[in-house]
């Protein structure tokens, strides 16, 4: 169990560390995919603060905007703000990476860097909620981290996301579970929910 985190270093020491299975997704150039895979009504083209809006709103709310993977009910914990950072646990029921048709709970404790747009989920295997609830990880999968920021620029922003499994010895079956997603011609999910239902646009995939 986690007790003190530095989100960011945790993350890195695990992503260099000998053993790991780490997956790091081709960046996604948000607006050139909607200009070549999509009809969007009315048009739209993602600014770097539109696309770190939906980081932001996905962070809070796995459930809502991340539904082919967390079930609903997702808890969040109350947040602690740092200047530009802000900080708090969530618990969810999740698709396991290379079974989906198996589900575990999964606790994530998040680091929103509002400054650097870049948000960083550590995962544990315990935690206790401040209501004196506690929350033990499920099974079937390694406890792991994971990093979505935007990059690019304002007017070209990029969807970035990495994973770290915390594995004793690379699982290369577990990084394939991942081929899927890296070869997508389409928007993650997310995008495509954040563009529905936030932003009130009509899309129709090509």
């Amino acid at each position: 169990m986690i007790t003190t985190l530095d989100h960011e270093a945790v993350f890195e020491q695990a992503w260099t560390e000998q053993g790991t299975t780490t997956v790091d997704l081709p960046p996604v150039r948000v607006n050139e995919v909607l200009r070549e895979r999509y009809r969007v009504s009315p048009p739209f083209e993602y600014t770097g603060t539109r696309l770190w809006d939906m980081e932001v709103r996905k962070a809070k709310a796995p459930d809502v905007f991340i539904p082919t993977v967390v079930m609903p009910g997702a808890e969040r914990f109350p947040s602690a703000w740092h200047g530009q950072v802000e900080e708090f646990t969530r618990v969810s029921e999740q698709r396991l990476w290379a079974d989906s048709g198996r589900t575990a709970l999964i606790i994530e404790h998040v680091r929103l860097d509002h400054g650097h747009r870049r948000a960083f989920f550590v995962g544990d295997d315990r935690f206790e909620a401040p209501d004196g609830r506690v929350f033990t990880a499920g099974t079937g999968q390694p406890v792991f981290h994971v990093e979505h920021s935007v990059g690019g620029t304002e007017t070209d922003p990029l969807n970035l996301w990495r994973i770290v499994h915390l594995t004793d010895v690379r699982d290369p079956a577990l990084a394939a579970a991942f081929d899927e997603l890296a070869h997508d011609p389409y928007l993650r999910v997310f995008v495509e929910v954040h563009l529905r239902e936030v932003l009130g646009r009509e899309l129709v995939r090509r």
